[in-house]
């Protein structure tokens, strides 16, 4: 039996998918008492938003090689 991989349709970029997951956990974690699950919480906004700079940044137009990768491709090319 093949299993099928559902496909689903996203209306909104990864991005704002990301950025809307960080605010709701932020919004959480100002009606949570201190403690331990709202420190999780806070945690899970902070890496929702570095995982929406880092594709921002992965989906740069200006986004270039490191220097030593290109090198040595370069060379392997010769």
């Amino acid at each position: 039996m093949i299993k099928r991989r559902r496909r689903i349709k996203h209306e909104k970029t990864f991005r704002a998918r990301l950025i809307e997951e960080a605010i709701r956990f932020k919004e959480a974690a100002k009606e949570a008492a201190p403690g331990m699950a709202r420190e999780l919480l806070l945690r899970r906004a902070r890496q929702a938003e570095t995982a929406a700079h880092i594709d921002k940044w992965l989906n740069s137009p200006g986004l270039q090689p490191p220097k030593e990768v290109e090198n040595s491709v370069a060379a392997e090319m010769e």
